[in-house]
């Protein structure tokens, strides 16, 4: 989710409302999978969203330090902080909702939820279980970002997107790595895509298995990108330090607004069924 506190960290730097779901058992691992090294997984860290209000306050914050900037991106929306309207756990799920609303100087109000200084991590396995919003101008994202910024300002510390999408180029997934080597204001960026045909009506899993010598990306069991550590130090493999997550869905933007916003389609939704990182034993 290009490009979390360009103001904040430059400067200092449908709806798919969901039935309730069906009776599962909590984690209690997971095999490596699609993983290319040996080793066994164990859960350190989760959110089931077995619960009612607000998202938990001792996983998430709320992140709105770039509302003023638009993030860097143009983004047209304003991301509230404990508002129910926008970041909801009911009936087992989270609902990230995005509404047409004039709020701050904004047209809409959305949600960037942040699991920084409450849940960091470096390597492991990230598994988000997650269904779409779908729409023109819509913009969900599942990505992590450094924690200590240590390598410097975006993009010298990174950037992991997990899962992104926009509203105007439907059921098309990407996942792409942002270095100081590689990243979209270059233009050499690197991503991997793929096509989920109902993406905005069914729940899928969108992980991230992260090592020393690489990180690749899937949907459910499909292995779409891979990002090498090319030993070539941090400009391109600043992926050696801890990370936490971000789940966001953003509204306009150089991205996600490049073919305008249909205001008929709101409330909008991206609904999170679980979140659950793993890391090896």
């Amino acid at each position: 989710m290009k490009r979390l506190l360009f103001l904040t960290i430059f400067c200092c730097s449908t709806s798919l409302w969901g039935c309730a779901k069906e009776n599962k058992s909590e984690p209690t691992g997971v095999k490596p999978g699609t993983g290319t090294t040996s080793g066994t997984y164990e859960l350190v860290w989760s959110d089931e969203f077995n619960y009612s209000g607000l998202p938990d306050s001792k996983k998430w914050s709320y992140d709105t330090e770039g509302n003023a900037s638009g993030w860097g991106n143009n983004e047209a929306q304003y991301y509230t902080s404990g508002q129910l309207k926008n970041s909801e756990v009911k009936d087992g799920y989270l609902y990230i909702t995005a509404h047409k609303e004039n709020i701050e100087g904004k047209k809409y109000s959305s949600a960037r939820l942040v699991t920084r200084s409450k849940g960091d991590w470096l390597y492991g396995k990230v598994e988000v279980r997650a269904k779409l919003p779908d729409g023109r101008g819509t913009w969900p994202a599942i990505w992590m970002l450094p924690t200590d910024w240590e390598y410097g300002n975006w993009p010298a510390s990174g950037e992991i997107d997990i899962m992104e999408t926009v509203g105007y180029d439907p059921n098309v997934i990407l996942a792409t790595a942002h270095t100081q080597s590689y990243n979209h204001v270059l233009g050499t960026q690197k991503s991997g895509k793929t096509t989920i045909s109902d993406c905005y009506t069914q729940f899928h899993n969108y992980i991230l298995e992260w090592e020393a010598s690489e990180y690749r990306v899937y949907v459910d069991n499909t292995l779409i990108f891979t990002f090498k550590n090319e030993g070539k130090g941090y400009p391109v493999w600043p992926f050696d330090k801890r990370f936490h997550l971000l789940l966001n869905l953003a509204i306009g933007g150089n991205w996600g607004g490049q073919q305008g916003i249909d205001d008929t389609i709101f409330p909008r939704s991206m609904v999170v069924d679980y979140v659950r990182v793993y890391q090896k034993k």
